[in-house]
């Protein structure tokens, strides 16, 4: 695919659309453009590739934050809606494939290494078994890497399983977002505007007035100690990760590890390791054992996402190859 005309990747979220050009001597990126400037993808993509004047890409492989049937899907966090034949013909290339966004990030996994990850405690990966990679950024996303062989990705919307409890103070917090919500799913706390839901929620169940903060901002004032709900709104969001991070990784039985991906949690890296995100990882009852044995890490590569993209258009080079 990468012999003569490059092939155009794309990691689509809630909040920004990062494109690249996958040529011959690897991937050469291309401005990011944040999804709210512009109403549809294709505006964004011409925006993108408008000082590009190298050879037109001749196919596209496009990662969007959203479920996708048959040829067709809209971001779940954003209001564009995709469909692949319009941006075949709008473009001209001879293929346009969609992958769930987190699909793509499990297929980075193999490439992963060194400075690219932080580890946060686990004994050694088992390469025979699967990797799981869940993430919270606009939403909460989650998918699985089978090593095969062949290799292959399993990719769902485990950011929208519900939400589960560890004590009495998580329990009052969920039911104050469920008289909001209805339906309490993970990705309603673990998620940057989740963070926001914690926040609120944490000043209601305690009895407290705070100011409306964006999840930046919570962030922010938990960081600096300026806020004591804002760190404990932080503090419970690092306990759910790791809470949900373990249920996937007994899901799975996921012995390569789990990795924590996401544009959220390089950012609090230092308070991610001191936080209770390893102890309710583990806290798994008669499983805990087998838990504390499996790797957890942070994924720091800042585009894991165009890295499987990557990869997965080599694995169909290859398999086009052999046919």
């Amino acid at each position: 695919m990468t012999a003569a005309r490059p092939v155009l990747l794309a990691d689509i979220g809630g909040t920004n659309a990062r494109f690249a050009l996958l040529a011959a001597d690897g991937i050469r990126p291309l401005p990011t453009v944040p999804t709210a400037a512009h109403p549809t993808l294709e505006s964004a993509l011409a925006a993108a590739l408008a000082g590009y004047q190298g050879p037109s890409p001749r196919d596209a492989l496009l990662a969007a934050a959203g479920p996708i049937e048959g040829r067709r899907m809209r971001l779940t966090n954003a209001n564009w809606e995709i469909d692949a034949r319009d941006i075949r013909r709008q473009f001209g290339f001879a293929s346009v494939r969609l992958v769930n966004d987190f699909a793509a990030v499990a297929w980075s996994m193999p490439a992963l290494r060194g400075d690219d990850l932080r580890t946060l405690g686990g004994g050694d990966r088992d390469p025979d078994t699967p990797i799981v990679v869940v993430g919270p950024g606009t939403g909460l996303g989650a998918a699985a890497w089978l090593p095969g062989p062949p290799p292959g990705v399993v990719a769902g919307e485990g950011g929208h399983a519900s939400l589960a409890a560890a004590d009495a103070g998580e329990a009052a917090v969920i039911e104050i977002l469920r008289r909001r919500f209805g339906h309490v799913s993970a990705e309603r706390a673990v998620s940057g505007p989740g963070l926001a839901n914690l926040h609120a929620a944490l000043a209601e169940r305690d009895g407290v007035r705070v100011e409306a903060l964006a999840p930046q901002a919570i962030t922010e004032a938990a960081l600096a100690g300026r806020c004591p709900v804002a760190r404990a709104a932080l503090a419970m969001f690092c306990a759910m990760l790791g809470g949900v991070a373990g249920n996937l990784a007994l899901t799975f039985r996921a012995g390569g590890g789990v990795r924590i991906a996401g544009g959220i949690a390089p950012r609090i890296l230092d308070f991610l390791v001191a936080s209770d995100l390893r102890e309710r990882f583990v806290a798994k009852g008669r499983f805990r054992p087998w838990l504390e044995t499996v790797p957890l890490a942070i994924v720091r590569h800042p585009a894991a996402a165009l890295v499987g993209l990557a990869h997965l258009a080599g694995e169909e080079a290859d398999l086009a190859d052999r046919q």
